[in-house]
């Protein structure tokens, strides 16, 4: 780090974490390094209990596999206690206020994970919660995915600054506003390869303009294939109807075009060991769901925003991507709620 780049770890202390641009490029950059070293602790069974006698709630709206294991085993592993709340369990906006639900839930809880529809809802829990809340998903950021996709792309590449990252897809999602906004952050060339009545909205990318205008990063939004994807080292995608849609016919003919496929892999011309394939999951690549199954009997396909053949391929990594997301929000948790001793990264 520079010394611009330096700051002090105890200001993590006590702060939310709703989305990356809150935060300063140097403060994502060790989030990122810290999750790398808490999963070489925990790859050699070194204990780590940065949150011992902590309690944690886990407050879901919407549903998902990945985020609630994480969050549970990563509390578990900082030696915190993690409860569960479903959609049936909270009554957020609906019995009761999202304010008094916060400053109660706050009163008996250390820290606040809250997985739901509207960013304005994350946002008024950790006004009033009196305690750190993480945004585990919103309609606008994803930030907790952020540190472990960059995480997941530095153990691969050794670095960050400079690689190039392509996401492809529906350009207007929390997805890639994330890497648009996070990957300017920290160095990456960020493309956004979609149709464009699904480019990002202008905020968005006035934000990752700022940061990147200061890490030298490179943003490129098209919706021309060969210019998107040229020189990438990361392609990237998600699902092409985000839970709570159902324009199913409208995504399908406006991104069957950018289906990630071989085709797509080798028009970016980097050589093989250059280049990776990162999704966020769940993935349709075939039909063994009742949404691939209803899909391909609706449209006539059976491989939706990636082709089996990709997502089996040499290039893919989303599933060291998803064990990913254990260490980095365990890294988000300990730098913000832990009061022992984090190292400097």
């Amino acid at each position: 780090m520079t010394e611009k780049d330096q700051f002090d770890v105890s200001e993590l202390q006590g702060r939310s974490y709703l989305a990356d641009k809150d935060f300063t490029p140097a403060e994502v950059q060790y989030l990122v390094d810290f999750a790398l070293h808490l999963k070489h602790l925990k790859k050699r069974n070194i204990p780590h209990y940065y949150l011992e006698g902590k309690n944690i709630a886990l407050l879901f709206e919407k549903t998902s596999t990945r985020t609630r294991s994480a969050f549970t085993t990563a509390a578990i592993d900082l030696g915190a206690h993690p409860e569960f709340m479903g959609a049936g369990d909270i009554q957020l906006g609906k019995k009761e206020s999202i304010e008094d639900t916060a400053k109660v839930l706050g009163s008996m809880f250390d820290g606040i994970e809250f997985r739901g529809f509207a960013h304005k809802d994350v946002e008024e829990l950790a006004k009033y919660a009196g305690v750190p809340v993480w945004n585990g998903l919103t309609d606008e950021w994803h930030p907790t995915q952020m540190i472990a996709d960059f995480m997941t792309v530095k153990e691969n590449f050794g670095h960050l600054k400079g690689l190039t990252l392509t996401f492809v897809g529906d350009g207007r999602n929390n997805m890639a506003n994330s890497l648009l906004v996070a990957g300017a952050m920290l160095g990456v060339n960020i493309h956004i390869l979609a149709p464009k009545e699904l480019h990002p909205a202008q905020d968005v990318v006035n934000i990752a303009q700022k940061f990147a205008n200061e890490s030298g990063a490179k943003l490129l939004i098209t919706d021309d294939i060969d210019e998107g994807v040229k020189g990438s080292n990361v392609i990237y995608t998600d699902v092409w109807v985000s839970m709570g849609e159902t324009n199913w016919e409208e995504r399908v003919k406006l991104l069957t075009p950018y289906q990630v496929n071989m085709d797509m892999m080798k028009k970016t011309g980097t050589p093989d060991d250059q280049l990776i394939f990162m999704h966020c999951l769940p993935a349709f690549h075939d039909t063994k769901t009742s949404y691939g199954q209803d899909v391909a009997k609706k449209y006539g396909i059976t491989e939706m925003e990636v082709t089996d053949e990709v997502f089996r391929s040499k290039y893919a990594r989303q599933f060291e991507e998803a064990e990913n997301r254990m260490h980095s929000i365990k890294a988000m948790m300990a730098a913000t709620l832990g009061d022992l001793f984090i190292p400097k990264m």
